[in-house]
């Protein structure tokens, strides 16, 4: 047995020795950690007994709704206005921040069965909307004209305001965590900092949080400290993958389905699943949901979507996602065993596709 003296953590318990919890060490040994008011005994006992599994589950909640909150940011730079919802936790405390991207022709109010499991797990989750390539785009069109203005709407021009949008957004966040009358003063931990996004949200999102641009230094945000890409692509035009995603210094994950194909930008599921293989080494994770169409990712089918929605299919993504920031944005170690270990199967059906690097 080795017995080493650690930090205090404030996971275990103020007072008395704190419940031994059980990781499995890179032997598959089972290794426990106690807790006291002034150290933490570190305690490996070197056997052949199989690791058990741990209490950790990103699923769990409380029945209740987190509050909700709908602010514009005005990004005076550019005279530009960037509704948002904030999705709050009950408690008050500190807590890491998740930025969503929605896809086109979408607004803050889509996948809020996100924005809601975030925060019932303690995140300040904050959906973005961004005008030119939202839902402004078809809604007040004949059904017959709308395709063509969605076609229209993705372009280059949008993908910059979007990528804008993003570090105007982090900037408003930071001016009013410090503005001791705002809502949001004191709430946000800024230097915990997760993105993420769906279809062209997935765009946005990879290349704010890393991905190389094809021409100039491109438009990474260090602030953001890890990214979830939901029906992520390659660039168009560019076949130098490595030289694309190599490059990216922050944990990555990327959830997809084998039925993700979007009638808008030519993505089919091949150039989804290209992504993964050029990332490099450390913190990356994929996740192919069986049959899964292009709308999993939303609470809505897409025209055209002919594949029964499977309620598992957001079942998994809301665990996978949790567990992924817990673990790299509030660094719970146990929520790392999860994620790497054989437990993650737990939610996900037997046909779906679960790889790591």
């Amino acid at each position: 047995m080795i017995v080493v003296a650690l930090k205090f953590s404030a996971r275990f318990g103020v007072e008395g020795v704190a419940t031994p919890t059980t990781f499995c060490n890179a032997k598959g040994h089972t290794m426990r950690v106690f807790g006291t008011t002034a150290l933490l005994i570190l305690a490996s006992v070197l056997t052949s007994v199989p690791c058990l599994q741990t209490s950790y589950d990103p699923l769990l909640t409380t029945k209740d709704l987190p509050e909700q909150q709908d602010m514009v940011v005005k990004d005076e730079k550019r005279s530009r206005v960037i509704p948002i919802r904030v999705y709050l936790p009950k408690d008050k405390a500190l807590a890491a921040v998740i930025l969503f991207s929605h896809g086109l022709g979408g607004n803050r109010e889509g996948s809020a069965f996100l924005g809601n499991h975030w925060a019932l797990r303690g995140y300040v989750a904050v959906f973005l909307q961004h005008p030119g390539s939202d839902d402004s785009v078809w809604k007040d069109k004949p059904a017959a004209q709308r395709m063509a203005a969605m076609e229209q709407a993705a372009n280059i021009e949008n993908f910059q305001l979007r990528v804008q949008d993003v570090s105007a957004v982090i900037n408003q966040l930071e001016f009013w965590n410090k503005e001791n009358s705002h809502p949001l003063a004191g709430r946000l931990d800024m230097k915990r900092i997760g993105m993420s996004g769906h279809s062209f949200g997935a765009v946005t999102t990879q290349a704010v949080s890393g991905q190389a641009a094809r021409i100039g230094k491109g438009f990474t945000d260090s602030r953001i400290k890890t990214a979830v890409m939901m029906s992520p692509s390659i660039p168009r035009g560019d076949g130098d993958l490595k030289r694309a995603f190599g490059g990216v210094k922050i944990p990555w994950m990327l959830l997809t389905g084998t039925k993700d194909t979007a009638p808008i930008g030519g993505a089919d599921v091949k150039s989804r699943l290209a992504v993964f293989p050029a990332l490099p080494l450390g913190g990356k994770y994929e996740l192919v949901l069986d049959k899964a169409e292009h709308s999993a990712f939303t609470e809505r089918a897409l025209p055209g979507e002919t594949e029964k929605r499977n309620p598992n299919h957001h079942r998994a993504i809301r665990a996978v996602t949790t567990a992924f920031w817990d673990a790299y944005l509030r660094e719970d170690a146990e929520a790392k065993v999860w994620l790497d270990g054989a437990e993650v199967r737990s939610v996900l059906e037997k046909d779906d596709q679960w790889q790591k690097k």
